[in-house]
């Protein structure tokens, strides 16, 4: 388990702990359904164990982990259900939200999605994921904050980990880093048009889908995944 020492004051020693678990949980180090101690979590970080208790307890509350008494911390496995209602969170966030961006957004911001969509198409041809979902999330991240409102970046952005720590992805599973570039192009042409509706829409369409493909992956849902949500026309 690679995990860097911590230096710091205690609160920034918590806020760093936080990242440094929650990164470790995202990218597999600490495994979904295992137990790992404090003292041991604390000993990789090289710190003591109060701001690791604290940072775990945020992260419990995150619903990444879950304490057992006087045995330490689980990172938890997360189930169908619970991918559903990520997705429905992000409808109720992104899609007005992609709306607002429509009639705020300006130069600048404009200028600074499509570097983005830009550094996405040059991931394409060399197939390099990672690197592609990096940017797919400066997209997100970028078109919330246009929207005037930074503290959807990390809500949302702690909805995006929930699915990636579950080690969910839709590259190769009915879509390609093209098709994903081109849902990204659809929402920043609206954007350009100004069109609010056609942006909310463009947004609701590339949520839905990557909620489809995911279920569709899992077979414990893979029955249910082509059925609409029960969700997106109640989130208009």
């Amino acid at each position: 388990m690679a995990l860097g020492a911590l230096e710091g004051a205690r609160q920034t020693l918590t806020d760093r702990a936080v990242a440094a678990l929650r990164a470790a949980i995202v990218d597999g180090r600490l495994r979904a359904g295992e137990l790992y101690s404090v003292a041991r979590l604390a000993e990789r970080l090289q710190v003591s164990r109060t701001p690791v208790r604290e940072a775990l307890l945020l992260l419990e509350r995150q619903g990444m982990v879950r304490f057992e008494r006087n045995r330490g911390a689980r990172v938890l496995e997360s189930s169908a259900h619970d991918l559903d209602e990520v997705f429905a969170l992000r409808l109720l966030l992104e899609v007005p939200a992609a709306r607002r961006a429509a009639e705020l957004v300006g130069e600048r911001e404009l200028a600074e999605l499509t570097a983005i969509l830009d550094a996405m198409r040059e991931q394409i041809d060399g197939g390099d994921e990672r690197a592609f979902m990096i940017h797919d999330r400066r997209f997100h991240e970028a078109l919330l904050a246009a929207a005037g409102n930074r503290r959807l970046v990390g809500v949302v952005g702690s909805l995006r980990d929930f699915v990636r720590f579950r080690g969910a992805s839709t590259v190769g599973r009915g879509r390609d880093l093209r098709a994903i570039y081109d849902e990204h192009v659809r929402i920043l042409d609206a954007l350009r048009a100004g069109d609010a509706a056609a942006v909310g829409d463009a947004m609701r369409d590339h949520l839905v889908r990557t909620r489809r493909l995911l279920l569709a992956a899992d077979p414990a849902s893979a029955t249910d995944a082509g059925a609409e949500p029960p969700w997106p026309a109640r989130l208009s």
